[in-house]
């Protein structure tokens, strides 16, 4: 009965296994993900959105307790109210409204709008709005909330953004939508953070005679508006200060609306004021002569109330209107002197339009200082504004086309009189301000420790620790970079930085020894503790309290979550740890209580909360299907590299892989890429890279090699890990040596091309925005960025670690090229004509050179596509023609026209899948 039993439970396990299907392109659609999410103050209840590949997305908001759950079809952008009463968001239209009308080009006054939802977390009601452009919650009040309406209107009038008449808002004191006070004609508005007080720019409207642009303060406690400053037409960056008894606001108010030249003023008022009044403007005392005050930044008042921050810029040239623009010249002029390169200033333009430089306002002393200038474009002050000095520094970017690094000099500042003391010049990394501005902080790369400057003494705060405090593994012609750049702790008692395994705390003024406040434990297990701190939380942590550490185990990948004692009185407390990806990890206001998402290769992103009580609760379970479909294992894989060097990498095999039997195998890699061993790879369009998971569930092995490299040799360095590891697994027996393929993108599509050049070994491979010729692509520009590529080959990825004139020989040695004849493996590339990282022709380059040797090869050019595919449609496209590739050379199956005979250009249109 017994035997009878087991064979019964084994037909019923093949059966049900048989059952499994196999991923396919329609599937894309049916995978979810945690999309948004928040936590209450009082870590009661927990939202997040549930999010689609392409359709309608659901919010959900649930009670911890499990007592509630309220669901919000196409809900986004959430927000509890301070009190966590209520819960507040926005709810999108549906997508097929908002597809039908694009397809039908409507007008955007047309487009179908958002509404807004008020949750009321007693007992779920739910009251909406439509038509509502935004809304804004005071940040440590319950209430009021305000929101901005659609401008009610036919589809001849513009947008409320285009329009000089603004739109309604509605000021909601009791957060049930039923009750509210309406101002009209509203275009920007703002909350203090207590909630007292809102102040608001009311638009003039041409409907009414006599009306003017204003700008209104709300006082939430009398529920009373009040008109503080009238006339104008620019009024912006409204800041109050946390009392509630300051308003400060940017405005112009002499010329026209279409005027050449506009310069801003600096306004300010205070409680007992009838209106506000003009304190600083291009004339005023401390203003630098031919300066005006900038309207591109935030006014922020100093938490003691007393000093208020503004920008300030050069008075620009009006433009020249007496030539007509069909007579105007367009030129670029590149000069050798210029301190960053025509094309980098170009992708800058708006930004550098738009630089404004940072200035003070002492309310006491009523005058302007000064603290950054064209030189100095970068000051940094404390959060709350108060100290006495602020950091100042230098960005030179003369070398940084062929070095990949700004250097910088800096300075400390005074807040009260503008002067600068040097810090320290020549370096690369970023300097930081501690909390309370009494010190200055930067790490060295060169002398690679960290330093602290006080009042003129510099103090190297690191040298005292045993351990290397830069990546070990650091393989670039460039300085390697710290493992942290260190965060401070608050008052400025302490300075945290970390070690490859361990944290230390540092005495910022030098005078004790570091304390290891993980007690050397990381390296005793091969744990790397990091420094953490949930994604919603700004404060420094304070000194002797527990802080939390995030875990990376360096053999096994498992990661975790940690507290540790900032005097190191004990080793880390483990609050959990295991074989997941740990993200996005949220910690509730006023309680202990944390939210956060796990994954593995085999579990979906979900959602947990952990409670004051230590127990963990799983909050979500998306993509139940996935248990309908084969799916996959993946593990580590270790070998001897060709350089003698121990290698790892990931082996990911079908859910139903049977020993004995050997697969088509796809190797597919970067650079180091088995730290996400446990990260969870949903089937999706591809932008380009292998989706690992649909060929995995359609009978193939995907093998992960991690590559470590040699100055000047970046394709030897390929060659040794990618072809040894691909042997050693058709050594196991896993994979058939005659059907191996290669994919990769960017960095991984050159050194496919290096490859097939020197390895007959591989049956296919699919090559997405390569490098052909580095002599070529050395001196060109990455369109994105604006910069020279130079930097890339001579201290960063390409790793030649010299100029194309001292080691010519390495650039051709490295670029596959120049060796097309060797090439016997089908390569299938991809090359965008808007690729704005490499320039398209490098892979021209390449096709050109294989189809003049008659070698088998393809080029794929999405129009208009970037260096990775970003339209969905063009995604599935290439994600079809990825599989049918390797479904050809790999399993057999017969190629499809366009790869047979191709698809002439007079065929273009019906070039679709």
């Amino acid at each position: 009965m017994r035997i009878f039993s087991c064979i019964l439970f084994l037909l019923f396990s093949f059966s049900a296994f048989s059952q499994k299907k196999t991923l396919d392109h329609t599937v894309y659609d049916k995978w979810e993900s945690i999309g948004e999410r928040r936590i209450s103050n009082d870590g009661k209840w927990a939202g997040y959105v549930k999010a689609v590949q392409e359709g309608d997305d659901e919010l959900l908001i649930t009670a911890v307790d499990g007592s509630r759950t309220v669901r919000i079809p196409r809900g986004y952008n959430l927000t509890f109210n301070s009190n966590s009463s209520y819960a507040v968001l926005l709810i999108k239209p549906l997508y097929a409204d908002t597809r039908d009308a694009r397809i039908k080009k409507k007008k955007p006054e047309d487009m179908p709008r958002d509404s807004l939802a008020i949750v009321n977390l007693s007992n779920g009601d739910i009251q909406k709005t439509g038509g509502v452009r935004s809304y804004k919650l005071p940040e440590n009040a319950p209430g009021p909330l305000a929101y901005l309406m659609y401008k009610q209107s036919d589809s001849a009038r513009k947008t409320p953004a285009e329009t000089d008449e603004g739109a309604e808002l509605r000021i909601d004191q009791s957060l049930n939508s039923v009750v509210y006070r309406e101002v009209k004609n509203v275009t920007e508005y703002e909350w203090n953070e207590n909630g007292k007080m809102m102040v608001l720019e009311g638009r003039r409207s041409p409907a009414v005679q006599g009306s003017v642009n204003a700008v209104i303060i709300y006082r939430a406690l009398e529920d009373k508006l009040d008109t503080i400053c009238r006339g104008g037409n620019d009024f912006g960056n409204f800041a109050i200060d946390s009392n509630a008894y300051q308003v400060a606001f940017t405005a112009e108010r002499d010329s026209s609306r279409r005027s050449l030249q506009k310069f801003h003023k600096l306004w300010y008022w205070k409680n007992g004021m009838d209106s506000a009044v003009l304190i600083a403007d291009k004339n005023s005392m401390g203003m630098k002569l031919g300066w005006t005050i900038s309207e591109n930044r935030d006014l922020m008042f100093s938490s003691n109330g007393s000093r208020l921050y503004f920008g300030t810029a050069p008075i620009k040239a009006a433009r020249d209107t007496s030539i007509p623009d069909i007579d105007r010249v367009k030129l670029d002029i590149w000069h050798y002197n210029d301190e960053r390169l025509q094309p980098q200033q170009l992708v800058e333009l708006s930004s550098d339009e738009k630089r404004s430089y940072l200035a003070m306002f002492d309310l006491n002393w009523k005058k302007v200082v000064q603290l950054g200038d064209e030189k100095m474009k970068d000051v940094v002050i404390t959060k709350k504004g108060d100290a006495d000095q602020a950091l100042g520094f230098t960005s030179d970017h003369h070398d940084s086309q062929w070095t990949g690094e700004v250097v910088h000099d800096v300075f400390a500042i005074n807040v009260n009189t503008g002067r600068t003391r040097t810090v320290v010049k020549g370096i690369e990394s970023l300097p930081q301000l501690s909390p309370k501005g009494n010190f200055i902080s930067w790490y060295d790369t060169k002398k690679k420790h960290f330093f602290t400057w006080r009042d003129s003494i510099t103090v190297n705060v690191s040298a005292a620790i045993p351990y290397k405090l830069y990546d070990e593994e650091h393989d670039t012609p460039n300085d390697p970079e710290p493992y942290s750049r260190g965060r401070w702790l608050r008052d400025d008692d302490g300075f945290i930085v970390q070690d490859r395994y361990d944290v230390w705390k540092l005495d910022p003024a030098g005078r004790s020894a570091p304390i290891n406040i993980t007690k050397g434990s990381g390296r005793k297990t091969h744990n790397k503790f990091s420094y953490f701190q949930p994604v919603n939380e700004d404060k420094e942590p304070e000194n002797g309290s527990q802080v939390m550490l995030r875990s990376h185990h360096e053999d096994n990948k498992q990661m975790g979550l940690y507290m540790a004692d900032l005097n190191g009185r004990s080793e880390p407390l483990k609050l959990f740890a295991g074989p997941f990806m740990l993200s996005a990890v949220q910690k509730a206001k006023n309680t202990n209580v944390l939210v956060y998402t796990k994954e593995s290769f085999t579990q979906s992103p979900d959602l947990y909360l952990r409670g004051v009580d230590g127990v963990e609760k799983k909050i979500t379970s998306v993509n139940p299907q996935q248990s309908n479909y084969n799916w996959g294992t993946v593990e580590l894989f270790r070998w001897k590299a060709y350089n003698g060097k121990d290698a790892t990498g990931m082996i990911f095999k079908p859910e139903n892989f049977v020993e004995g039997k050997k697969y088509p195998m796809i190797s597919y890699f970067y650079e180091r890429l088995s730290d996400s061993l446990y990260k969870y790879r949903p089937p999706a369009p591809t932008r380009s890279n292998l989706d690992i998971m649909f060929f995995v569930s359609r009978g193939y092995i995907v093998f992960v090699p991690d590559i470590r490299y040699q100055k000047g040799y970046p394709g030897k360095g390929a060659y040794d890990y990618v072809v040894s590891g691909a042997r050693a697994v058709v050594k196991k027996g896993w994979a058939d040596s005659t059907r191996l393929g290669l994919q990769g993108q960017s960095w991984g599509g050159y050194q496919i091309c290096y490859l097939i050049t020197r390895t007959k070994l591989f049956a296919a491979a699919w090559a997405g925005a390569p490098v052909a010729n580095m002599t070529s692509a050395y001196g060109g520009i990455r369109w994105g960025s604006g910069l020279n590529r130079q930097f890339q080959y001579e201290k960063t990825q390409s790793r030649i670690g010299a100029t194309l004139w001292e080691k010519q020989n390495l650039y051709i040695e490295n670029s596959p090229l120049f060796y097309v004849p060797r090439i016997t493996t089908p390569l299938m590339i991809m090359a965008n004509d808007e690729d704005d990282a490499v320039p398209w022709w490098q892979g021209i380059e390449m096709f050109t050179a294989m189809r003049r040797n008659g070698k088998k090869v393809w080029l794929l050019n999405y129009n208009g596509e970037k260096h990775g595919l970003l339209e969905r449609k063009n995604k599935k496209d290439i994600s079809v023609r990825e599989q049918q590739f390797f479904d050809w050379l790999l399993k057999g199956e017969k190629p499809p026209r366009w790869i047979s005979d191709g698809v002439p250009a007079v065929e273009k249109q019906n070039v679709n899948l």
